[in-house]
């Protein structure tokens, strides 16, 4: 189902820029104040937008969504006051703007600082996932940034509720509402616009999957902070605690399956793996794990199914899991090397020079040694939510919280010095 109402992007770009203007002079105790009151207006409207939720939910049962994509899509009270709290979180964060990074003074006698300033107007487009509306705006107000967001179709009814609550609260503040904008439209094309908006778009970050992040990265001229899918590996070296590495493995499969910080194979040395495999089995068998394995650890685990190249490559999003069984290290980095999307990885050994040798060679925006790879999320290392997780390396790398929306400004103030 198309939904078209009336939009104007440009229009709605136009009217960000013009607020980030407003916002970017606005002190931290104003833009603290203003997220608190978004935090408590959210909580105190709860009801609507799970009623919005709710006819999302409804549409998506219709239409046959996975399970997965029902997790994700679904809101429920604690939810939302999880999102409400990370607002509270981001707002006792240190504010980043207005920072002199370095200064010095030249021979001529004009000084030079080097500032951090916000980005401008970042444009979000994202799927499923509601809290996102909310991470991502009080992430972006917080850095002195105006946000325009384009959510998937199958969470309209949710984002806009979401939306209009932030709007009444914002009403409230000394942050303009037109600070916050949202795109109403299910239609490809209001999507489609913001991908060449370089004179009022700063900045574009696609979160979803990887049909949409690659739609974003070959098609927009406007710049890109690109995050990525999560083909996330656990690789149980043959020194690995066996209580550590299965903790770890359910944590990381079976907490939150369909998030992309989630394990989608196990990579285990054949060392550790035949003196363990029973225990792994009844892991498996315990946490209801389908495991798609390599040739060796299908002749051993019961109900396992064979492995492809899609296998490797898959980011399940389900209890399923790709099982690869190496004869070393060396091996383990290989294969990562050629099925991992730099996401998150983690190695689990008690032998400290094959955890360095793992986490130096290892290619990935977050390395973890002995511990989970859902760790990789920016309320679980302190940056109060996360914009999302970037994958690429340029500007910024992993969990993006405030510093990573911010970019630098070099002031010089003189006395009447010409070159």
């Amino acid at each position: 189902m198309i939904i078209r109402e009336t939009v104007n992007v440009e229009k709605q770009a136009i009217e960000a820029k013009k607020a980030a203007k407003t916002l970017s002079l606005l002190s931290t105790e104003k833009k603290n104040e203003a997220l608190l009151i978004v935090a408590e207006t959210l909580e105190a409207e709860y009801q609507t937008i799970l009623a919005a939720n709710e006819a999302d939910l409804e549409k998506g049962r219709e239409q046959g969504y996975e399970a997965a994509y029902i997790d994700r899509l679904a809101l429920t009270k604690e939810r939302i006051f999880d999102f409400a709290e990370g607002l509270r979180q981001v707002a006792k964060l240190e504010d980043p703007i207005g920072d002199i990074q370095s200064s010095w003074t030249l021979e001529n006698g004009l000084h030079v600082e080097k500032v951090t300033v916000p980005l401008g107007v970042i444009g979000m487009i994202y799927e499923a996932r509601p809290n996102v509306t909310a991470d991502a705006t009080g992430l972006a107000l917080k850095s002195g940034n105006a946000i325009v967001l384009k959510g998937g179709s199958s969470a309209l009814f949710s984002n806009k509720a979401i939306v209009a609550v932030i709007h009444r609260a914002l009403e409230k503040t000394a942050i303009p509402k037109e600070a916050v904008q949202f795109i109403a439209s299910t239609d490809r094309e209001a999507t489609q616009a913001l991908f060449t908006m370089k004179e009022h778009i700063d900045v574009l970050i696609p979160r979803g999957g990887a049909s949409l992040i690659n739609a974003v990265v070959n098609n927009a001229t406007v710049p890109v902070l690109e995050t990525g899918v999560g083909n996330c590996h656990i690789y149980i070296d043959k020194e690995a605690d066996i209580e550590k590495a299965l903790k770890v493995l359910v944590n990381a499969k079976t907490d939150r399956p369909a998030v992309c910080n989630a394990a989608e194979t196990v990579i285990v040395h054949k060392a550790w793996f035949d003196i363990n495999r029973d225990a792994l089995i009844k892991t498996f068998a315990d946490n209801g794990i389908t495991a798609h394995g390599d040739e060796y650890a299908v002749r051993h685990i019961p109900n396992a199914q064979v492995a492809n190249e899609e296998d490797w490559a898959n980011e399940y999003l389900s209890l399923d899991i790709a099982v690869k069984v190496v004869e070393s290290v060396d091996e383990a980095i290989q294969h990562i090397d050629q099925y991992g999307t730099k996401h998150s990885e983690a190695i689990i050994t008690e032998n400290k020079a094959t955890a360095r040798q793992f986490m130096n060679l290892v290619d990935a925006s977050a390395i973890y040694h002995n511990a989970s790879t859902r760790f990789t999320d920016g309320g679980a290392l302190g940056f109060g939510a996360e914009i999302g997780i970037s994958t690429q390396k340029l500007h910024a790398r992993g969990p993006m919280g405030l510093p990573a929306l911010t970019t630098i400004k070099f002031l010089m103030t003189g006395d009447g010095q010409i070159r």
